[in-house]
């Protein structure tokens, strides 16, 4: 039942980027590096409790998809020694929205007295409805650290959240557009 679990929240997670639309991209980085002097990268891998999360085949896309965006910046992936080390992360949250619609309906009397019999002004009875709806949805969040090898220190991070899209057939094709959005804040832009 547990790894029905983690493959359920694996889906989720993946997911949660599939609506690139929803995606809400943040991002820091050190100006005072110059980004074009950095030619190498290596892979440190996925922070403690990641891995829980994905298994390898989910990994290893979301992998590949920023090394393609890294290869578009003429970066060269290396086994150790890079100028770069990446480093990857994710997590999930449950939320709850609450969504309330209020109806109404009225009718009014307008027949009234005075000196002449018509309608006027007068009274009339109303009534409301209010229906409150709860929905429960996950908000899955990716995090991309790069840190200066030699200076060790971060020099660029990107966030990326969204709300999980729960449709397994969208997930493969929007990893790669994930990974470009979150790498757009980049220094250096990509070469296409």
């Amino acid at each position: 039942m547990k790894s029905l679990s983690k493959t359920f929240l694996l889906f989720a997670v993946i997911a949660a980027f599939s609506s690139c639309s929803t995606l809400k991209v943040t991002h820091d980085y050190d100006r005072s590096i110059d980004f074009t002097k950095l030619k190498t990268y290596e892979f440190y891998g996925w922070a403690k409790e990641s891995d829980k999360i994905l298994n390898q085949l989910e990994r290893d896309r979301i992998q590949a998809a920023f090394a393609d965006e890294f290869k578009k910046r003429g970066l060269t992936y290396v086994e150790s020694g890079g100028d770069m080390i990446v480093s990857l992360f994710v997590m999930t949250e449950n939320k709850t929205q609450y969504n309330a619609t209020t109806t109404g309906m009225g009718y009014g009397g307008y027949y009234g007295f005075g000196p002449a019999w018509g309608w006027g002004p007068g009274m009339g009875v109303g009534m409301t409805s209010t229906t409150v709806q709860e929905y429960d949805y996950t908000v899955g969040t990716l995090v991309i650290d790069i840190y200066h090898a030699s200076e060790k220190k971060l020099i660029f991070e990107s966030i990326g959240s969204g709300t999980v899209n729960e449709n397994p057939q969208e997930r493969e094709k929007n990893v790669p557009i994930m990974a470009a959005k979150m790498m757009a804040p980049y220094p250096i832009a990509p070469v296409k």
